[in-house]
């Protein structure tokens, strides 16, 4: 599991409304087992409007936790679902540990940023993650931003636990 920087508070406005939410990047590149991961359970989301993905909550979803002037969010799937995704990468499957129970969420990726946003609530449920795809390190939200405008990333959804 890794901490990086890779985590903004912003707003994509090409999605919509204004509202302000957490944004996280994932390199398709990085050689990191979490990026990794994630990435090949991307495949599995389902494609709303042009570029956006949705994704079913226990394929792949995200929690957060506030600690005084933090927020960080940990990506996590269902053992099952990353053992299902992973069958043909036994090498990767084994940086996430031993089979375990197949309900067992496990960590895949951690991002962590100084802030005091609270995620907002919507009918009790935390406020989505927006995770952009991307070639290379990102140096910033709006980068990221415009590479999804530009058609060089996707976005996708993500339900927050």
């Amino acid at each position: 599991m890794t901490t990086s920087p890779g985590i903004w508070i912003a707003a994509v406005p090409s999605l919509g409304p204004e509202d302000v939410g957490v944004l996280l990047a994932v390199d398709t590149t990085s050689a990191d087992p979490g990026e990794r991961a994630v990435n090949a359970l991307l495949g599995y989301g389902h494609e709303g409007e042009e570029g956006v993905f949705h994704l079913l909550p226990h394929d792949l979803a995200a929690r957060y936790a506030r600690t005084p002037g933090r927020l960080s969010v940990t990506l996590v799937t269902a053992r099952a679902v990353l053992a299902r995704c992973l069958a043909g990468h036994p090498d990767l499957l084994a940086e996430f540990g031993p089979p375990g129970d197949d309900d067992e969420w496990v960590p895949l990726l951690r991002r962590e940023l100084a802030t005091d946003f609270v995620p907002a609530e919507r009918d009790g449920d935390p406020q989505a993650v927006l995770l952009i795809d991307h070639v290379g390190p990102a140096a910033s939200a709006a980068e990221l931003i415009a590479a999804f405008e530009a058609g060089e990333a996707g976005v996708a959804i993500l339900n927050a636990q």
